[in-house]
């Protein structure tokens, strides 16, 4: 199928699934291009596609290079503070803060105001990178002096399995958290964001209330 057939067939899912939920918006659909090549995420881009994703710094690069300027690039992966400053001026959203060094290096390194989700491990898998639901507050605490981070949203990454309503009790738990911040009303973090969902779990995110989807193979497939 073509990335459009995709695009329409995902976004129509959405729809029904943000109905479903008792939702008026609907999540933006991010493009994660990271496995397609550089003409696969042009017809993405053709198909009506505004936001892409990556999360390795080579294929940022070359993507943000080849697409017309109108693209929303969000950086998705796990960072190194080392890679900061190669970056973090090229993103306009940074989907991956999960730790206070790194914070220290994005306020340093910044040249404006940096939109970042902090990426937060809600099912407590050892093998995902995110800081633990319950210290989430504290977290956002410590950020209120740094003047180049914008909390703009929370967000996070499933566990591989078919038990759907496990999905979506972690989806809904951070939800709850996701409003809870919102409602704090902190000036550096508004928090009125929330990226998750993938191509195997997109439709149980936007069920629940996410503004983000990542989603790759399912709109885009794999090529590399």
């Amino acid at each position: 199928m073509t990335v459009q057939e995709n695009y329409t067939s995902i976004q129509n899912e959405i729809s029904a699934a943000t109905k479903k939920g008792g939702f008026s918006l609907q999540p933006h659909v991010i493009a994660v291009t990271k496995y397609v090549t550089i003409g696969r995420a042009n017809e993405a881009y053709n198909a009506g596609i505004k936001h892409f994703g990556e999360n390795r710094l080579e294929g940022f690069v070359a993507k943000k290079e080849a697409l017309p300027d109108d693209c929303i690039f969000h950086f998705i992966g796990s960072l190194q503070t080392r890679k900061v400053k190669e970056v973090i001026n090229e993103v306009d959203y940074f989907h991956a803060l999960d730790r206070l060094k790194l914070a220290k290096e994005i306020n340093k390194r910044a040249q404006h105001k940096i939109k970042c989700f902090i990426q937060v491990n809600v099912s407590g898998e050892e093998s995902k990178h995110g800081i633990k639901l319950d210290e989430v507050n504290d977290f956002i605490n410590t950020l209120q002096d740094y003047e180049n981070i914008e909390i703009v949203g929370l967000m996070t990454m499933a566990p591989y399995t078919d038990d759907e309503d496990y999905i979506k009790a972690l989806f809904k738990a951070l939800k709850e958290k996701q409003i809870e911040i919102h409602e704090l009303n902190l000036k550096h973090a508004p928090c009125s964001e929330l990226s998750m969902g993938m191509s195997n779990d997109f439709q149980l995110a936007a069920e629940v209330g996410a503004t983000f989807v990542r989603i790759g193979t399912k709109l885009v497939g794999k090529e590399e």
